[in-house]
């Protein structure tokens, strides 16, 4: 089979209707339209070989999760994905690959109603940069700048087995063959929260999406909003895999700093209270309130306290994934 060139490549696998959209893939540019009284959401994801996945990871998980952590960013603003482009840097064109990844891509954009309107393809280290677009209502959207000394702070579904599945792919902690099979689905199929950032509008005070773990990523909303955080250990959700290794510090650290959850992290007024777990019953969602938001009496303050069941401060070494750590 002869090499097939950049145009043919994008022809056969990466061309697709694109109905909310003026102009998809074939031209210079595409063109969408943004619906009156919404604001445009966009947000761009790099995933580099090595670096975020395994070289020899499925072809069809990787592109469902190169759209996911995009989507996740999407439901971090409580935004409605529309639109997506997606540039891909491969050692090679392989049919096989390019069809599986495809496939993996599209069938969770056409979950979300999302079209692929453009990107760009070239031959270098496997690559994969997606850029999402979506519409929030004006004023609405939610942000890292907006917690409140009283505000409890919220985590959707459980935290660290993603994590805690890479800990055990790199051979640093042992699981059993099916704990590993119900953990790795987290790292490899993330599931984005759309629905809850939808729910959430004029309703949280302030959300992030967890893609480098807990800690690093409530920081960033203690940061921007100049406040502090306390999170209770125990108050932290768990699947079952992890609680049995909870034991260990790399489980422990997957489960507060270990990255890849892309569940959301949310503030809100204690009175949303009852309204929350309202939310959670509807969508089919564990919701889960681990701490408060306290005032930050110093910048030298630590934006983020963990404090285990006897009320002490727990020393966390490792507090998220560093791109260039």
């Amino acid at each position: 089979m002869s090499a097939l060139s950049e145009f043919e490549l994008i022809k056969r696998y990466f061309t697709y209707p694109a109905p909310g959209a003026r102009l998809g893939v074939g031209d210079d540019a595409a063109l969408v339209r943004v619906r009156a009284g919404m604001e445009l959401a966009i947000s761009t994801d790099l995933l580099v070989a090595g670096r975020h996945f395994f070289r020899d990871a499925d072809p069809r998980q990787l592109g469902h999760k190169a759209l996911a952590v995009n989507l996740s960013d999407m439901a971090a603003m409580g935004a409605t994905p529309r639109w997506a482009t997606l540039s891909l840097a491969l050692p090679k064109a392989e049919g096989p690959w390019l069809r599986a990844f495809a496939d993996g891509f599209m069938r969770l954009a056409r979950k979300h109603g999302v079209d692929l309107i453009g990107g760009d393809t070239t031959r270098g280290t496997l690559t994969i940069c997606v850029q999402i677009m979506g519409e929030v209502p004006a004023g609405q959207a939610l942000l890292r700048a907006g917690a409140r000394p009283g505000d409890e702070i919220w985590v959707s579904g459980c935290l660290g087995d993603a994590a805690l599945a890479l800990a055990a792919l790199k051979k640093r902690m042992g699981l059993k063959r099916r704990e590993l099979a119900a953990v790795e689905r987290r790292l490899h199929a993330p599931t984005p929260r759309i629905a809850l950032g939808q729910a959430l509008r004029k309703l949280a005070n302030s959300a992030i999406d967890i893609s480098d773990g807990l800690v690093a990523d409530l920081g960033h909303i203690c940061e921007r909003s100049r406040v502090a955080a306390v999170i209770r250990f125990e108050s932290l959700p768990a699947s079952a895999v992890m609680k049995r290794y909870l034991g260990l510090p790399t489980a422990r650290a997957a489960l507060l700093a270990g990255g890849d959850d892309y569940e959301l992290c949310f503030t809100a007024e204690p009175a949303r209270h009852q309204t929350i777990l309202g939310i959670a019953h509807r969508i089919g969602l564990k919701l889960t309130c681990i701490g408060t938001v306290r005032r930050r009496p110093t910048r030298a303050a630590p934006a983020v306290t963990v404090v285990a069941r006897d009320g002490r401060p727990m020393d966390v070494k490792h507090r998220g994934f560093d791109h260039f750590g």
